[in-house]
């Protein structure tokens, strides 16, 4: 049996004891305010995927931790599950495997003590699978708790071949009031929603009555719209939900909140009303006690993600209001703090205090921060936790108790909560930590964040841009430095905890990840400045950054290019027109031309958009388009690279596909730069474990080997 060398060995006892390390996935308040469930996750290499954990607290009336849970109870099965309004029951999809390759779906219902319903979702057969993902998935109770509503694929008809024998029998109708096959329909192509979403072509709503275990499809939404994020109105006659529309194609959904979507309201027995206005994109449909609802929207183009406003419309009223509005660069709100606008991808399943109040989080600059406004006046103040450094985000609200996770890039996340103070002293808030910290290597813990506030001189309408630099405490010693923008393009790093940022820190690196302009959580405006500089705007950006990285730390030494996604582009780029300047790149699924990637995409219009064209399938190519977004891609400086190359590649990528990063490798080959690809049966994301794993171990093996100059 082979040995590991040395090298392999240290980077995979770092990223052991780093998989120990639970992360909190969702947590939920009793309607007391003063119980929490909470469910966590963790790495489980010997099964090769996460498990999915609750640990429960109960708190005093000081919302300190008077009792907990003595072990987590493993719910890696369970899909969606939610409690009824008055505590009751707990509803739960869980999904379990049979056999090899088959699976079934079941309804379950919990009473205090005992199971009170179990339906085979399978077996009942009047739809596909049930959607559990982040964009459609829900399951959400009637205020008497005698119904459910859930998501689901819409039940495919049959189809055979032209010919097809069949018995005598078999070809008369069976009374069974199934329609005939279709003849000739097998291989008709169904567009899905692309990227982590495949096999999702056409969703439907679904009500089940429990008392008589009946389940009913709602009829109402045409066929032209896919349904999701549905929940009960309050007398249990109707539901809301949003609607993304599937003409004249469905276009990438996940990280893309442009796709042109409506708020419908769809009573029980299939009246349609459509409650937000055209041309926009929403999301995130929450009522509150009062029976208002409020929503968050945006206009349906540009940029895959940008700020949003938040919108209410009254109950009986015709008219939507705005109570956020889209924030082009800052505005300034309670306590002389600025507010950069709305950029999380959703409101908290229950964000509602008294008083006329909505508590939300999202991205600002660095950090995830949380924040609460009064619905009428507008107002809104900070209330993230100050007494841990980095970002919050809510979980629950519940008898104006808010539940929250805390995290920083030293500290894994922890469980928090807080009484919300009377309106107009929200600002003095105290927060109460309930989880027991977990411990990571002191290298992590007592490590420097530095949050980068950079700006060019230059005549460029937005010159500002901020960057998190994470760096061991070192005397003495050489720091490689780890150059680390974000895929998105408009997305953003902020100061939480990450896997990834903690093994490279263990193995004795910094890493700089840079929030180039283009990126959210600094203003609307500074989201658009991206389009029509792209290979600009970023890369010079990023030279800023290390140039004034060099100056503040006589530490650092060798520079090593790490990104996935557009953040590949970026460090493609720089790898192509600063060829001198790094040792070594890894990329993960990387963006290299933008010319031929939309044509295979499951977002074909990003690639358009981006180079500052409208997007559009109808009339001739244009081929001077096509030239303009090859000459701002990295694949025309391929010639250039001399950094020796990693890939990380997802065959199953449907919003890269991996066809970019292979003819990036071909042409480094051609021209004598080393390089070696490693190809995944996994997405866009290389986030299932097995993947993770190897690729971040093999991504730091890559570094360490040419830091030390040695042949691949």
């Amino acid at each position: 049996m082979l040995r590991m060398s040395s090298q392999i060995e240290t980077i995979v006892n770092a990223y052991k004891t780093l998989s120990k390390v639970p992360s909190i996935v969702g947590g939920r308040l009793n309607n007391d305010g003063n119980r929490i469930s909470c469910k966590w996750s963790v790495r489980n290499l010997d099964k090769g995927k996460t498990t999915k954990y609750l640990h429960d607290y109960i708190l005093d009336k000081n919302l300190n931790v008077l009792s907990q849970s003595e072990f987590g109870v493993d719910v890696s099965n369970e899909l969606l599950s939610a409690v009824s309004p008055k505590g009751m029951f707990k509803a739960v999809i869980r999904e379990e495997k049979e056999g090899k390759d088959a699976k079934k779906q079941y309804l379950e219902v919990w009473c205090k003590h005992n199971l009170a319903h179990c339906v085979d979702l399978t077996a009942l057969d009047i739809h596909g699978d049930v959607y559990a993902d982040s964009e459609f998935g829900s399951l959400d109770w009637t205020q008497d708790e005698s119904a459910l509503v859930y998501i689901a694929e819409k039940k495919l008809k049959k189809s055979e071949p032209y010919i097809k024998r069949k018995s005598e029998d078999k070809s008369k109708t069976d009374g069974s009031g199934e329609s005939a096959p279709k003849k000739g329909e097998e291989f008709l192509y169904r567009q899905d929603w692309g990227e982590q979403l495949v096999g999702k072509h056409l969703s439907v709503v679904v009500v089940c009555k429990l008392a008589t275990e009946t389940f009913t499809v709602l009829d109402g939404l045409p066929e032209t719209c896919c349904p999701g994020q549905v929940r009960f109105s309050q007398d249990g006659q109707s539901v809301v939900g949003v609607a993304w529309k599937t003409e004249p194609r469905r276009l990438g959904l996940i990280f893309c909140t442009n796709r042109p979507s409506f708020i419908f309201e769809l009573t029980l027995d299939g009246k349609l009303s459509k409650l937000s206005a055209e041309g926009l994109s929403v999301r995130s449909p929450r009522l509150s006690p009062a029976g208002d609802l409020f929503w968050l929207q945006r206009a349906a183009d540009g940029p895959h993600h940008a700020c949003h406003a938040l919108v209410c419309k009254r109950k009986d009223a015709v008219a939507v209001t705005t109570i956020i509005d889209i924030v082009p660069t800052e505005v300034d709100i309670d306590g002389g703090a600025k507010f950069h606008g709305i950029y999380s991808q959703g409101l908290p399943s229950r964000c509602f205090a008294s008083e006329g109040r909505l508590v939300f989080s999202t991205p600002q600059r660095n950090e995830v921060r949380t924040y609460v406004v009064d619905i009428d006046g507008g107002r809104i103040v900070d209330i993230s936790n100050k007494s841990l450094p980095g970002s919050t985000s809510v979980l629950d609200v519940r008898s104006d108790v808010i539940l929250a996770a805390c995290s920083s890039m030293t500290t894994p996340g922890q469980l928090y909560v807080a009484p919300l103070p009377s309106k107009g002293s929200e600002a003095s808030i105290e927060w109460t930590r309930i989880s027991q910290p977990y411990e990571v290597p002191d290298s992590v813990a007592n490590s420097t964040v530095q949050y980068m506030e950079l700006h060019h001189n230059t005549d460029d309408d937005v010159k500002s841009f901020t960057a998190l630099y994470f760096a061991p405490k070192t005397e003495g010693k050489k720091l490689p430095l780890v150059v680390w923008p974000h895929g998105g393009p408009h997305s953003g790093f902020v100061n939480a905890y990450s896997l990834e940022a903690a093994l490279f820190n263990m193995l004795g690196f910094a890493s700089v990840r840079i929030n180039f302009r283009g990126s959210t959580g600094q203003g609307d405006d500074i989201v658009r400045c991206l389009i029509s500089h792209v290979g600009d705007y970023d890369v010079t950006d990023c030279l800023l950054a290390l140039t004034t990285l060099k100056e503040r730390d006589a530490r650092l030494d060798a520079l090593l290019l790490y990104g996935g996604s557009y953040g590949g582009l970026v460090t493609s780029h720089l790898a192509g027109k600063r060829p001198e300047m790094f040792k070594a790149m890894v990329l993960r699924n990387p963006l290299i031309d933008l010319a031929t990637k939309g044509h295979y995409a499951d977002n074909s219009d990003g690639c358009a958009v981006e180079a500052g064209f409208p997007f559009t399938e109808k009339g001739p190519i244009s081929e001077d388009e096509l030239l303009a977004m090859r000459r701002c891609s990295p694949l025309a400086h391929v010639h250039e690279v001399k950094a020796p190359t990693a890939l990380m590649l997802g065959s199953g990528d449907k919003r890269v596909p991996h066809y970019q990063g292979l003819e990036y490798s071909r042409r480094l080959k051609a021209n004598g730069v080393p390089t070696r690809v490693y190809m995944y049966e996994d997405n866009h994301s290389l986030s299932s474990l097995p993947v993770e794993m190897d690729n971040l171990i093999n991504s730091a093996d890559w570094f360490l080997t040419h830091l030390d100059n040695k042949s691949v």
